[in-house]
């Protein structure tokens, strides 16, 4: 956990307290503070039954940790259905008693705070609230919103809307950072993650983690270990660069695991974000500021051709693409063969002469093919589409099969098979690219997919006799790649190899 002297933000973490007893919130509130929170959120609305002035006066007097209670109606998507004044009624309570936020939204804040002027306590901050489920508006009708809710005599702004598209984030960094009032502004939903995290960065009020990951109040939150762990979002700050991998679906990637300790370890200031991104191009032209750097493309975005890394220059804006998952899988490929072998001392490549077998026709494989090609291999690439295998096998100068065809593919002894697809990542880690029977003609298997490490191609590979090389060491590979065109400096190859230990 970060103490207090590691902060380079203002942004509160707040852990959202649903249960159906208000002893079992008060458990839930000391495992918050242990966790490291600044506040916890009670949402009186999960309770099963409700007495009004003995339930708050314990919670309050109970609590380890400041306080905001929040009642929320279904009419703004929370579980309270009775009636209106009494709800209003409790939540006046409740500052009465000492809670030192209230969150009322937009839609009765008017009232409310009108009933209460004049007799809230000074301590007491009113949050004016407004959710939208289903999409989040332009710049300008937010803007507008936020007026409106300032009118109100709101001392917090809160508007949370949800994204279709990571881009819809972007208005919302945009709002926050021009805000002259206090404003918590969050987007639900994966696609909205980056605005639980970097809020820290523009300067959000406060933003939400859970004590249970999937025991959400709004969908897409993280965990608060997560948050403070994993993202390091205490160590962000205005100046922090932002990097990221992008992929759809991205959430089983364990790249900023790697970078955000490596990150914090070396002391860079960055951070490393999970990307889910629909529209590369649309999303590369809206996050076009230079405090976002650099990005990885994960497995399943093959549309990009071989580069699977992103620079944008900080003098220009420019952007570069490299590819660094050929210099990680070919060298492990190598590595494989000459332990296989024996032979690591002999000079040139041991995949010389080699027939080099590429499940795939994507960016990975795309990559592979030429990085294998490189080396003196003879290529082949087999696909799901013939087609996409027939056109990458004439522009790097190979073969192509079905995947189909591979089953009974035999031409020599010795070959060696790499699978750039996804098939055997989380969660389908029962399927496989190719048959057990086929599996016995090749000497050396690769697999890109690193979750899980073993995965079924690999262990029908190894069963056969063959020596198996799996993606962590081309995860691994490329990381050091990127690390180096990310920050400049030299790779801690150790550092890396112990953090990636540490989960497999």
């Amino acid at each position: 956990m970060e103490n207090e002297g590691m902060r380079n933000n203002s942004t509160l973490i707040c852990v959202p307290i649903m249960a159906e007893s208000v002893e079992k919130m008060v458990v839930e509130t000391v495992k918050a503070k242990q966790s490291g929170a600044d506040l916890v959120e009670i949402r009186v609305d999960s309770l099963k039954s409700f007495n009004p002035v003995q339930d708050l006066k314990f919670v309050i007097k109970e609590c380890p940790l400041p306080t905001l209670f929040t009642y929320r109606p279904n009419w703004e998507g929370g579980q309270y259905d009775g009636d209106e004044n009494e709800r209003r009624d409790a939540l006046r309570l409740a500052m009465e008693l000492g809670a030192d936020y209230i969150d009322i939204e937009l839609q009765v804040a008017h009232e409310f705070i009108d009933s209460v002027r004049g007799k809230k306590p000074e301590k007491c901050k009113i949050i004016v609230s407004n959710h939208n489920y289903q999409t989040t508006p332009s710049v300008e009708d937010i803007g507008n919103l936020v007026a409106n809710m300032q009118s109100t005599g709101a001392d917090i702004v809160k508007i949370v809307t949800t994204a279709v598209d990571i881009t819809d984030v972007a208005r919302m960094f945009q709002i926050i950072v021009h805000a002259q009032v206090p404003i918590i502004g969050l987007v639900m939903g994966e696609r909205g993650l980056i605005s639980r995290v970097l809020c820290a960065k523009f300067g959000g009020f406060l933003t939400f983690g859970t004590l249970e990951s999937g025991v959400v109040s709004a969908p897409g939150q993280p965990t608060i270990k997560d948050l403070l762990e994993l993202y390091n979002i205490r160590r962000i700050g205005p100046q922090t660069k932002v990097y990221g991998v992008i992929g759809k679906p991205i959430a089983h990637s364990k790249s900023p695991l790697l970078f955000n300790k490596a990150f914090k370890t070396v002391g860079f200031n960055a951070v490393y974000m999970h990307l889910l991104v629909d529209d590369l191009a649309n999303f590369l032209q809206t996050y076009s500021s230079i405090d976002f750097v650099g990005f990885r493309y994960d497995l399943p975005l093959t549309s990009i051709g071989a580069v699977n890394c992103i620079i944008r220059r900080e003098s220009d804006g420019k952007l570069s693409g490299y590819n660094t998952d050929y210099v990680g899988a070919i060298t492990a490929i190598e590595d494989g063969l000459r332990a296989k072998h024996g032979n690591n001392s002999i000079a040139g490549s041991p995949l010389e002469g080699k027939l080099f077998v590429v499940i795939g026709a994507g960016g990975a494989g795309k990559a592979l093919a030429y990085g294998a090609k490189e080396k003196g291999a003879k290529v082949v690439i087999a696909n799901r589409t013939y087609e996409r295998a027939r056109e990458l096998a004439e522009t790097v100068g190979g073969e192509s099969l079905s995947l189909l065809d591979l089953e009974n593919f035999h031409p020599e002894e010795g070959m060696i098979l790499a699978n750039t697809t996804s098939i055997g990542m989380q969660p389908k880690i029962d399927e496989t690219p190719v048959s057990k029977h086929a599996l016995r003609y090749y000497s050396l298997v690769f697999d890109a997919v690193y979750t899980p490490k073993m995965t079924r191609l690999l262990r029908e590979a190894e069963e056969c006799g063959a020596t198996i090389v799996s993606g962590l060491e081309m995860f691994l590979g490329q990381a050091y790649g990127q690390y180096e065109k990310y920050t400049g400096l030299p790779v801690p190859k150790e550092l890396f190899q112990e953090i990636m230990s540490g989960y497999y």
